[in-house]
């Protein structure tokens, strides 16, 4: 046990460690690049640190990882390897396969980290990062409209919007038609539709001057009004769809996002499905990594660390390249 912790300790601090330096690095390098946008877009210094890089930091972080894991594993191995305290350990009776299990310990509690921060606290800060840098950062602004929208919100149910603003969340040239047996039963229509953000329910819209048309054999039903609340199953974020808007939902929120958009019959989830199986995937990468890291850096040889660190670096961005 007191091996165990004593390459725990060492694991972990040579983790955090890289990472801070990596992270503080890339910050200056950033700053530099982006430094006459923010000052021409007169970004608030609280914005710059609080809503930018308080959130740039975990997600690059989370998103490089298995690449500090790795980094880190064959820098403190090959240590442990040089100092002749791997062969000390080896000497007592311990198997390699002993060895491992503290690797695979802190491989575990870093995976279940970076589980934990990818599927619930980095997305809602991603939120954040993209509102600034579609303010402050990037010249291209979010997309905040769409035209000609067609979806089905339901089984049988079609809606069309001919003009959707994202900003007031109101659409024009509004139509709902209902499907049974393949045959049209109603037909609504609606000059204006908003949707309602005080309402507890996700569904809620208010449609303005509007006209229901309702079929039933032979016979027609109308009926029209100014104003009418109605539950129809779409929300804004169904209608503008954005550039890496996948990273801003939590697991949770993605798969049942995945869910509803397969049933709507939609084809546009292929990188909601690659973002979601990615947050579980890269969990697996620290595994594997460590494990790799630890076959290459535990025997002593001449030359010192310096050729582990070269092929780890190599292997590292493999990965990266294989993985973009």
């Amino acid at each position: 046990r007191r091996i165990d912790w004593y390459i725990i300790k060492k694991f972990l601090g040579t983790y955090f460690f890289a990472i801070a330096l990596i992270i503080s690095i890339a910050v200056v390098f950033d700053v530099n690049e982006w430094i006459d946008n923010f000052i021409n877009n007169k970004a608030p210094v609280k914005a710059i640190i609080f809503d930018y890089y308080a959130n740039f930091i975990p997600y690059f972080s989370n998103l490089f990882s298995p690449l500090f894991v790795f980094i880190s594993v064959i820098f403190f191995t090959s240590k442990l390897a040089e100092n002749s305290e791997i062969i000390a350990m080896m000497s007592t009776g311990l198997s390699f396969k002993r060895l491992l299990r503290p690797y695979m310990i802190s491989a575990a509690f870093i995976a279940g980290l970076n589980f934990y921060l990818g599927a619930y606290v980095i997305p809602k800060g991603t939120v954040i990062r993209h509102n600034f840098e579609s303010l402050y950062k990037s010249s291209k602004k979010k997309i905040t409209s769409a035209s000609n929208v067609q979806l089905q919100v339901g089984k049988g149910v079609v809606a069309y919007i001919s003009q959707y603003d994202d900003k007031h969340k109101t659409g024009y040239g509004f139509s709902l038609d209902k499907f049974e047996d393949k045959k049209l039963v109603s037909h609504m229509t609606a000059n204006v539709i908003k949707y309602d953000t005080i309402s507890d329910s996700r569904y809620h819209w208010k449609a303005i001057n509007y006209k229901i048309r309702t079929l039933k054999g032979m016979r027609e039903q109308i009926k029209s009004g100014l104003e009418i609340d109605t539950v129809i199953m779409m929300e804004p974020m169904d209608l503008v769809f954005s550039k890496g808007q996948q990273e801003t939902f939590t697991s949770p929120d993605l798969k049942r996002y995945i869910s509803k958009q397969k049933d709507r019959g939609s084809g546009n989830v292929v990188q909601y499905e690659v973002e979601y199986h990615k947050r579980i995937a890269s969990c697996f990468a620290s595994f594997i990594l460590t494990i790799i890291g630890v076959s290459l850096s535990a025997r002593k040889r001449k030359g010192g660390m310096g050729l582990y660190l070269g092929i780890g670096l190599a292997l590292s961005f493999s990965y990266i390249l294989l993985q973009t």
